[in-house]
C-alpha cells in the first residue's frame, strides 16, 4: 500500500516539476519578446525625435522593399505616432502576461515545496528510500 501511494506521489511530484518547467520557459519566451519590443520602442522614439527636428519643406523617403520612396512629412510622424502607439500597447500586454505567468510559477513552486514535503514525510513513515 505504501509503495502505491509512494509511486503517485512521485509521479504527482514529476508532473509537477514538468508543468514548473513548461511555465518559466514561456515566461523567458515572453519576456525576450517583450525586450524586443523595447528595443523597437527605443528606435521609434528616436526616429520621432529626429523628426521632431525637421521642418514641413524637409524630404522624407520611406522604405518600401528595395526601394525608397518619397514620403510628407506629415504622414511619416503620423506613421512613426501610430507604430509607438502599437508598440506601448505591445509591451503593457506582454507585462501583464508576464506578471501572470509568474504568479502561476509562484504557485506551482509552493506546491512543488509542499509536494516535496509530503514526499518525504512519507519516505520517512514507510522507512524506505527509492
Amino acid at each position: 500500500m505504501a509503495a502505491g501511494k509512494l509511486k503517485a506521489m512521485e509521479k504527482e511530484l514529476q508532473d509537477e516539476v514538468e508543468k514548473f518547467r513548461s511555465l518559466q520557459k514561456k515566461t523567458q519566451k515572453l519576456v525576450d519578446n517583450r525586450t524586443q519590443l523595447d528595443g523597437q520602442r527605443n528606435e521609434n522614439l528616436s526616429v520621432k525625435e529626429e523628426m521632431e527636428l525637421l521642418d514641413d519643406s524637409a524630404v522624407i523617403y520611406k522604405m518600401v522593399g528595395p526601394v525608397l520612396v518619397k514620403q510628407e512629412p506629415a504622414e511619416a510622424k503620423q506613421t512613426v505616432t501610430k507604430r509607438l502607439d502599437y508598440i506601448t500597447k505591445e509591451v503593457e500586454r506582454f507585462d501583464k502576461m508576464i506578471v501572470g505567468l509568474e504568479k502561476e510559477q509562484t504557485d506551482s513552486r509552493d506546491r512543488l515545496a509542499r509536494l516535496q514535503a509530503e514526499y518525504q514525510q512519507l519516505i520517512n513513515k514507510t522507512g524506505s528510500i527509492r
